[in-house]
Order: structure tokens, then sequence, then C-alpha cells
């Protein structure tokens, strides 16, 4: 008997839900009131908000009386059914259901989405453009464990994938693009017709959902380059990130947005099948090119869709004639703008972020004839071991409208630990721009005088400073380099170098050689100085030395933006033909060359140097063929 009134439970369930459009859940608990959840007032008394949710109780509370007094039951639900599609909820509810008639009027959004991928707007309640407080009032309602810090920044949860998974990224092999695709490990192919089954997929799934949320905004601050982004997800959590990641529209520009250049699918919650031709797990992140479209499936990490729209504008920009590049961007008083490239750890974030400086963007900028402008509206910090000391910007940003992702905090009080891992060391924060109180608004600034490359060399042998020719610009923007040291990752045991084209690899969608050369001519156009600054270890190797003090990089980084090494003297760094001051102002003399500070012998350095070197070389292997010659004598010679 308990199976069969379970399974008439669950029946009643799928019944009422489909009617009121509400989450309607079975229950083997017994409580007081029938129908209600989140309320003491009775289901019937339309005068007071409206249950969150309708929870049918264990099969002895219905169906004990359903049996007896059948007629009463239906009347009862019936009664309470029509109740609630005719009652008006309170200004601004979040909880009013589709109406019934078929002959509505649906909006052009609703049009769109439904000629152009299907989505049936007669079974789904779409949002767009919600504000922020709805956008709390959804996630809160509909998202499991979704709560509210005590800063007031949404705390979402991404599930079991708590970063990007740059193996399930895929690019749609077809006729208008392929030939310019750089195919590799980096971008894979899948075909056409897998897309398509994927793109179904997905599809397929957001119309099982009650509620889909819809977000149209902006990539690129620069009117005459920006894109129009369309954003379709069923979870809040997912377009209150792309809210504050994309740039938000006046209410002048979403009337008149018109067909979006590029839409994201994000059906995250459900998973790929594996067993599809080039699927290699239950995750997918594909883009078409083609059909300026973008699915998701298997991960509801939101940065998937904040890179993903990256991935889009380092394909288009370049044809445009715009330099897309993975940087931080600053502006000082007299207008001059900095560029700073760099791989997590290497302090981009930290460095431009200088009170003396104004903010353009912290991570994703674009260099068009025009100057420098930022692709995004927000920014995407990393929190771990956040505090007000070493990060106060970032800290007093998150706030209402930010989002904390995976991040642990007290359950009564809501303060988020910021040192605490136990869900992912990747804990992170997005939020609009303006918390950031020296943001500059547009974030748009001229052409860069100063480019910026920072590495930290776990090994002690670069230099904290260099200055590079266009040529060496070329080259050591093309290789990407930093090291990893042992504690940061799982198996991890001594320094080991990383490599990561353009400083983001896994953005690209060109050959490495045409950023590069865009870059080079953008620098010798603009006469920009270009700077190798090492943020890693000097004197030795990590283990046995220390990392440059942060007051000393920060006095170098004064010095290039004052024009002190714009006209320094120079002397020559063998191995890497570098350029490196004899002299910076409040920094150390011997400081600036690494064999003077070498805590070991001549011999260890010079061993030291070769392996660093023989690496650069070695890397750069997977380059060559595409390469400038002028690019590739600029690297080390040994």
């Amino acid at each position: 008997m308990e199976g069969l009134t379970r399974a008439m439970s669950e029946a009643v369930c799928g019944l009422l839900q489909r009617a009121v459009g509400w989450p309607v859940i079975y229950s083997k608990r017994r409580v007081k009131e029938p129908f209600m959840c989140g309320t003491n007032d009775k289901f019937r008394n339309t005068t007071n908000p409206l249950p969150r949710k309708i929870i049918i109780y264990k099969c002895q509370y219905f169906f004990s009386r359903w049996m007896k007094k059948e007629h009463q039951f239906f009347s009862l639900l019936l009664k309470n059914i029509n109740i609630t599609m005719v009652a008006t909820p309170r200004p601004g509810s979040p909880y009013a259901g589709r109406p019934s008639s078929s002959g509505s009027t649906h909006t052009k959004v609703e049009e769109e989405l439904h000629e152009m991928a299907g989505i049936d707007y007669d079974k789904v309640t779409i949002k767009r453009n919600p504000s922020v407080a709805v956008l709390y009032e959804e996630a809160l309602t509909y998202e499991q464990g979704t709560v509210i810090s005590s800063a007031g920044a949404l705390c979402a949860y991404s599930g079991k994938k708590t970063g990007r998974s740059p193996k399930d990224k895929r690019i749609v092999e077809e006729e208008t693009s392929s030939k310019d695709i750089w195919w590799g490990p980096v971008n894979t192919p899948i075909s056409e017709k897998v897309f398509l089954i994927n793109r179904e997929r997905a599809i397929d799934y957001l119309n099982t959902r009650p509620r889909l949320y819809v977000f149209d905004g902006f990539a690129g601050w620069d009117p005459k380059y920006r894109i129009k982004v369309r954003v379709v997800a069923s979870r809040a959590y997912h377009l209150l990130f792309m809210r504050n990641m994309l740039i938000r529209p006046t209410e002048e520009e979403l009337e008149n947005f018109g067909t979006p250049d590029f839409t994201i699918f994000n059906a995250g919650e459900f998973p790929a099948n594996r067993y599809t031709t080039g699927m290699t797990s239950t995750t997918s992140v594909s883009v078409n090119f083609k059909r300026a479209e973008m699915v998701i499936l298997g991960t509801e990490y939101a940065g998937e869709m904040k890179k993903g729209i990256f991935t889009v504008m380092h394909y288009l920009m370049p044809k445009a004639g715009v330099l897309s590049l993975h940087s931080s961007a600053n502006e000082g008083p007299d207008g001059d703008v900095s560029l700073f490239f760099g791989l997590s750890g290497t302090g981009k974030t930290t460095l431009s972020a200088d009170p003396k400086r104004k903010l353009i963007g912290d991570d994703e900028h674009c260099w068009s004839d025009q100057g420098i402008f930022n692709i995004e509206g927000g920014c995407y910090a990393k929190c771990i071991d956040l505090s007000a000391e070493k990060e106060p910007d970032i800290f007093n940003a998150i706030k209402f409208g930010s989002i904390l992702e995976n991040v642990v905090l007290d359950e009564e009080t809501r303060v988020v630990d910021y040192s605490d891992d136990f869900l992912t060391e990747n804990t992170r924060c997005a939020y609009p721009i303006y918390h950031i109180p020296n943001a500059k608004l547009p974030c748009m600034g001229g052409h860069p005088k100063n480019i910026i490359l920072l590495t930290c060399d776990a090994f002690g042998v670069l230099p904290p400073v260099s200055k590079l020719t266009p040529e060496q610009a070329m080259y050591h923007f093309i290789s990407g380099y930093t090291t990893k040291v042992p504690g940061t990752e799982d198996g991890i045991v001594e320094p080991t170098a990383t490599f990561s084209a353009c400083f983001g690899a896994p953005f690209l969608v060109l050959h490495p050689q045409r950023y590069a050369t865009m870059l080079a001519q953008k620098m010798s156009e603009h006469k920009a100085n270009a700077w190798l600054i090492n943020t890693g270890w000097i004197g030795g190797k990590a283990g046995v030395a220390k990392r440059c003090p942060l007051k000393y990089t920060r006095a170098i980084l004064d010095a290039i933006h004052n024009g002190e090494l714009a006209n320094a003297e120079y002397q020559d760094y063998d191995v890497f033909n570098l350029k490196v001051p004899t002299k910076v102002s409040n920094v150390p003399d011997e400081l600036l060359d690494p064999r003077k500070i070498w805590q070991g012998t001549a011999e260890e350095f010079n061993a030291s140097l070769h392996k660093v070197a023989g690496m650069f070389v070695e890397n750069f292997k997977t380059y060559e063929d595409q390469a400038a010659p002028e690019t590739l004598a600029a690297g080390p010679k040994l």
C-alpha cells in the first residue's frame, strides 16, 4: 500500500506543479498545515503572501481522507488551485504563475527564444533582466543551500565542479572559421552534428524547468566594438553572475536591444551524454562561431560563461583589427595607461590595484585604434585567504549585489571564513566594477604607455625588472612563463615551470603569433615600453631564498610610471639577453642583479640559469611553425 500511495502522491505532485507553477514536494513528515511552507497563514487566505512551495505530506494524511471523502478532497483541491491562479500576488513577487490562456500575448524575447531554440513559453516562465533583489529572492527560494552572507553577498554553490573544465571545451569545426582556429589541445574540434545533439539536449532540459532567466547585456565598453550577448539559464545564481560580469544596458538600450550577436544556453545542471561522439565526460562546454552560440552541460561553475565570452572576443576582435588581451589595466593621474599580464600567483590583480591609479579592469581588455577598453562590467576575484588588510578594495566590494562562490561561512552569523578551503581553494567573488571606489567609468582609456609582463620565477635567476625590445616582448608574451611551487597543488614537490601562451592559452582561438604580432605593431605605433617584472624568488630558488618583497616591486612600478626607468642606465644580462637597470629608487642595487645576490656558488647559479633558459627554448618549439623569425631570435641563447 505504501508504494502505491507514494506513486499516487508523486502523480498528484506532478499535476499540482503543472497547475500552479510552484515546486510540489512529496514528504514523509506530517506537519500541522497542509499545502503550506514558509507562512503561517491558510493557503486560501490570498490577502497574505503566498507560500513558496506546496508540500504533499505522507499518505496517512492525504489518502486516508481521499479514500473516505474523495469528492470533498477534490473539491478542496480544485478550489485551492483556482484561488491560486486568480490571486494577485504582492507587487514584485517572483511567484506569479504563467497566464493560463493559450491566446496570451508573449514578449518579443519569448517569441525569439521560441523561434530560435524551441523554448516553450507556455510551460516556462521567462524572466528577462530581473533586478538584483528579484534574483536574490529567486535564488534563495529555489536553489538549495543558497544564503546571504553577513556582508550582504549572495552565497551560491556550483556543485561538483568548482573550477573550469578546459579538457571538456570544444569548438565546432565548420567552414566559416575552421581555417582560422588554432587547433590542438586548447581548441578541440567537434562536428556540427554533435553540437546540435548537445544543443537539443540542453534546450530539452531547459524546457522542463518551471522558470528560466534571461539576461541581455554587452561585452566590450567601446560602443563601436561591443557585442550583444544573451544568457539563458535555469539558475538565478548564474544570471546574477553574468549580470555582474557583462555590461548592464540602460533601459533604452534594453528596449532597443534587438537580436543578440551571441547566445549562451546554460543547462549546466543536466549532464552531457558521455557516449556522444567527441565527449570525454558528462561535462561539455562547446562554442559554435557559425551559429554564434555556446552550450553548457554538466557543470554549474559560472566561470565557464565568463571565459566563454572571452573566447568569443578572442576570435571576433582580431578579425576587426582589435587586439584582445588577458590582462588587467589601470590609468594614472595624467591619463597614462598600463597593461599588466600575468598568470595566477604573479600579482596581476594586486599590482594593478594601485590607490594612486584608476582601475580600468582586472582581467580582460581590448586594444583598438582608439585605445584600451574593458570587455567586462565586473570583476571575478579569488577569495582564498582574503582579508581587509591585504586586499581592502576586493574585501569591501563584497556586499549586496555580489556573489560569493563555494565559500564556507558560520551557520549562525553568516560570516564568511575566507581561509577555509573545505569545498575548494578556488573560492571566488563576482561583483560589478562600480563596487571598486577608484574604478574608471566608463572602463576605457588611451593607448598604453607601459606593457608589464609579470612572472613568478621560483628558480631565482630572472631579474626583478628588465626592459624588453618589441621582439623580446613578443617572445615572452607568447611564452607566458611562471612557476608553480610546492604547496600550491597536489604532487608539486619542487619548483615547476609553467608556460601559457599569451598569458591565457585556455582562451586563445587563433595562433598565439597572431596576437603577438598585433601587440608588437601597436607597441611600435604608440611607442609603448615593455617590461618583464619578476615577482618571484631572488637570491636562490624557492625553499632557500625569499620572494622579492612587495614594497620593492611597487617601487619598481612607481619608477616605471614616473618615467625614471625610461631614462635609466642599463647593463646586459647574458643568456636571456635582457637589459637590467643599474639603479631604481628605493630598491637596493644588489637586488637588481640575480648574480650579485645569489646565495650559492657561481656554478650553481649558471646551472640554474641555463636550466630555465632550456625550458624556454623547449617550450617555444610548439610555436616555431608560425612564429616570426625576429621573435625566434629574441629568445635565450644557450
